[in-house]
């Protein structure tokens, strides 16, 4: 392993320092752990912001590495995590150079590589290390004799040169102890700030999810009072229900942007790609944010739109709306005279079409030392404009993150007094091809919804009525299997977080029962879907979100299994 691990650091361009490092833990490590039962290692070449070569050990049994093994690797090595559960292991690991080549292609060259070295004996490793410390020697030798000579030159010298030199190498070897000892304390400042990086991010996930699950059922009860084949309610009672949702909406909207700062962080948030009516988005956004601007300031967007080359707007409508609000609502902010205006315009990039909008204000504008901070999160430029105008700072910088993540940039052009000219710009993708409509299709005969939440039930209810003829609900999860037994469904709907048995339990049941196997399971979660353990959830046909959580969503997942138009006298397959 050892040696395996000397070859690939020198194949991959790591340094020597850093190679030495891990090759002496490895070899430490290893010896160790010699003995353990069912002992295996490997090297990884893992893909992150920088590449990094990780060796990995893994054993069974009670044999736990050395401390001074462990203290040693944290202190050499770049990664160093020992694991007790779910079975022993130990993860080592230091940074690649970065180069243009791809990662695979790197890594097929050392497996290469080692595929031609020949096995490793005791007596191989003994010469090897033996030929290191014999190069060392000749290094210290030489260091040794050129020392001398040195010291030779320097006793030919007057004795008040060699006070000097004697004093000035003791400056020098004091500062040189100091700069070591800054150097650890910044490293180990740098992993503290990290770790309270990813505590912030995850602080933000989970206040964000325990406040959008109540936002969520606010909003989805409003929709069923306000549904037109509900009891009529009076003017006055329909005019409360309106602000309540409207007053929900906006508190989601927040929400969801904390959530979304955090997942952008972590590198779980993805854009879904499909055609976007920008001129109706445009509409709703005007309809939405006039109200907010102050008397005699118009919010101007176009009416007509100019023609794209490439056909309508293919991106991410919510991350769109998203980035055109936050940019809106800060204009209309700060402008007390004027007018905020919205332009769009379309063009070509290297064959590829772009979308440009343009959002202009004649407010307070912004002083040059400061517009490249309106972009940190939480801050905001001090001064008499913010009197009575609230906000969190989070804006500008959430706008310019969901801007990137469309694959375009955010721009800001501003001077204090003479207003501010942010420009959006975002490229018009390919859009996936469409499933087939949920509306006036076939339906599913049984369907079982297993949640213990009675709110989201209530608020599901209808979209399930228009895929099964018979939904039957399940509040508690330990009746759920009995249930599914009994109904033999077409489709399980299930909730994923339940007291338990919980979603990943119940959906590990059914894949043991011979019976159960083959029901398609759809499963729930007001989680972010993208950070569920998926490897417990492989026997699912699909995990979806909770938050606008629609019946063509449902048809679209349920497509597999909803019955197929056939001509009239045809067996059912």
């Amino acid at each position: 392993m050892r040696r395996d691990v000397q070859e690939a650091c020198r194949r991959l361009g790591m340094s020597e320092a850093d190679t030495v490092r891990l090759a002496t833990v490895v070899g430490e490590v290893g010896r160790g752990l010699l003995g353990a039962r069912a002992l295996t290692g490997r090297l990884v070449l893992e893909e992150a912001e920088r590449p990094r070569l990780i060796a990995e050990f893994g054993w069974s049994g009670a044999v736990r590495p050395a401390p001074d093994a462990l203290q040693a690797a944290g202190r050499l090595l770049h990664t160093s995590r020992w694991d007790a559960t779910p079975f022993p292991r130990l993860v080592l690991g230091q940074p690649l150079p970065v180069t243009p080549r791809p990662l695979a292609e790197r890594a097929a060259d050392v497996r290469e590589e080692l595929r031609g070295l020949a096995g490793v004996s005791m007596g191989e490793e003994l010469r090897s290390q033996n030929r290191d410390l014999l190069a060392a020697l000749q290094q210290a030798r030489a260091h040794q004799e050129e020392l001398q000579r040195l010291n030779q030159e320097l006793e030919e010298t007057n004795q008040g040169v060699m006070a000097l030199y004697a004093e000035l190498s003791s400056e020098l070897e004091a500062t040189n102890s100091g700069v070591v000892a800054l150097y650890a304390e910044l490293e180990e400042k740098t992993r503290e700030l990290s770790l309270l990086n990813e505590a912030k991010t995850r602080f933000w996930a989970n206040v964000s999810h325990e406040l959008r699950s109540p936002v969520n059922g606010v909003i989805g009860l409003t929709r069923l009072l306000l549904d037109p084949g509900a009891d009529p309610l009076t003017a006055e009672q329909a005019q409360q229900v309106h602000m309540i949702a409207g007053a929900s909406s906006t508190m989601l909207a927040l929400v969801e942007e904390l959530l979304d700062v955090a997942k952008a962080e972590s590198g779980r948030l993805e854009p879904e790609l499909v055609p976007v009516d920008l001129r109706m988005v445009l509409h709703q956004l005007h309809g939405t944010l006039s109200g907010t601007a102050r008397p005699g300031v118009p919010l101007v967007v176009p009416d007509v739109l100019p023609d794209s080359p490439a056909g309508p707007l293919v991106t991410d409508e919510v991350m769109l709306t998203r980035v055109l609000r936050n940019v809106l609502s800060n204009s209309l902010k700060f402008t007390e005279h004027g007018r905020v205006e919205l332009t769009v315009d379309f063009t070509e990039r290297a064959g590829h079409p772009w979308c440009v909008l343009t959002v202009t204000d004649t407010g307070v504008g912004i002083p040059v030392e400061e517009q490249a901070r309106v972009f940190e999160e939480f801050y905001q430029v001090r001064g008499p404009h913010q009197r009575a105008r609230s906000g969190t700072g989070l804006g500008l910088p959430y706008a310019r993150r969901l801007t990137e993540l469309l694959g375009g940039r955010m721009m800001l052009d501003s001077a204090p007094g003479a207003g501010t000219t942010v420009t959006v710009e975002i490229p018009s993708g390919t859009a996936p091809r469409p499933g087939d409509p949920a509306g006036g299709g076939p339906r599913l005969e049984r369907v079982v919804l297993v949640d213990d939440d009675p709110v989201f039930r209530t608020t599901v209810r209808p979209a399930l009525a228009q895929l099964a003829r018979e939904v039957t609900e399940v509040g508690v999860s330990a009746q759920a299997i009995a249930v599914i037994r009994r109904e033999r469904p077409d489709a399980v709907l299930l909730d994923l977080t339940m007291p338990p048995p919980d979603g990943y339990q119940l959906l590990a049941r059914m894949a043991e029962d011979r019976e159960l196997d083959r029901v398609p399971v759809v499963v729930l979660t007001a989680n972010d879907p993208s950070g569920v353990d998926s490897s417990r959830l492989v026997h699912a046909l699909a995990v979806l979100g909770k938050t606008h959580l629609t019946t063509a969503r449902l048809a679209d997942v349920l497509s597999p299994v909803l019955p197929r138009p056939r001509d009239p006298g045809t067996a059912r397959p």
